[in-house]
């Protein structure tokens, strides 16, 4: 018989069942974060064109990319097509005229604008990705991997850019786009991850990152889940950096000839220009279209660094918006 004074508790089912594991748990929803990463572009973009310098960088950089995508559709003609009169002015026509060899000089820019873009993005972000493993790891670690990390990081800024290119360049001549992107990254990544090892230094010693260690985080997720989210906009500038650099370098490459001749570019138009005598023969638009095309670009990507730097540093900021 069972006691009497004895309270025999029933569990109450929950009429809306149980809880979702992702409401439980600290896992968000996947939802939610992209949600929050668009937030976060979005202001890191408002940012950015709130300056009036980078917002004219954009403009003319996204022309330079319209240009290079719809190149087929702007293009008046093929830029291989050599079937025209030689060295003639601008006409109806041929808006820019022609080159030594019967090209039409404005189908040539407008297709030069893809190697340019290709080699500037693609190097810059090689050069990125190479500067930030190195960079975070550097600042981050310690032991003799540092010494030896240090050595070669003086060694590539301490050696002169354009002869190193020209030396590895003219080793590994004749390998089209995929080699000038490889002399660009070699030669472009050491002061990128020089800035970023001074900034992960920094951030070692933060509070965020002594909780991280103490919980017993690995060392690469410390570096790169919660160092590098607190170093983007520097990524970013220094992926702009890179890019103008890559863009400069293919160019002065193609220039010399030691890249891609047959490769239409705005570096290659210059060379063969050149060795045409244009300015001789009165065809100087064939040297200041494409001169004028890679400064602009440059500028362009320089101008959006410096919105890039007002994200990381308040007090670079311009204009009244965020």
């Amino acid at each position: 018989m069972a006691d009497p004074t004895t309270t025999t508790t029933a569990t109450i089912p929950d009429p809306e069942g149980p809880a979702p594991e992702a409401a439980r748990g600290p896992h968000r929803p996947a939802r939610t974060r992209l949600g929050r990463t668009g937030q976060v572009l979005g202001r890191a973009f408002a940012t950015v064109w709130a300056n009036p310098k980078a917002r004219v960088g954009l403009v003319i950089l996204g022309l330079f990319v319209l240009m290079a995508v719809f190149a087929p559709l702007l293009a008046p003609y093929s830029p291989h097509d050599d079937s025209f009169a030689r060295n003639e002015p601008g006409s109806a026509a041929h808006w820019l005229g022609t080159t030594g060899a019967g090209e039409d000089v404005l189908s040539q820019v407008i297709y030069g604008a893809r190697v340019s873009l290709l080699v500037g993005f693609v190097a810059g972000g090689l050069s990125t990705v190479v500067a930030v493993v190195i960079g975070l790891s550097w600042g981050y670690l310690r032991g003799w991997g540092n010494d030896v990390v240090n050595f070669l990081v003086n060694l590539f800024l301490v050696m002169p850019g354009l002869p190193l290119m020209i030396i590895i360049a003219a080793y590994l001549q004749n390998g089209g786009l995929p080699m000038i992107i490889l002399v660009v990254v070699i030669t472009g990544w050491a002061w990128g991850a020089r800035v970023l090892r001074s900034q992960t230094q920094s951030l070692r010693s933060r509070d965020f990152v002594t909780a991280a260690i103490f919980s017993g985080e690995s060392s690469a997720r410390v570096i790169f889940r919660e160092i590098l989210p607190n170093m983007t906009s520097m990524i970013a500038g220094s992926f702009f950096g890179a890019a103008t650099s890559a863009v400069l370098a293919e160019s002065g490459l193609s220039f010399l000839g030691l890249g891609d001749m047959a490769t239409v570019s705005w570096g290659s138009m210059i060379f063969w220009a050149q060795n045409s005598m244009a300015i001789l023969t009165g065809q100087w638009i064939l040297l200041f279209a494409p001169g004028l095309c890679i400064a602009l670009l440059a500028t362009s990507m320089t101008l959006v660094n410096f919105g890039v730097d007002g994200l990381s540093n308040p007090r670079l900021r311009e204009g009244t918006g965020r």
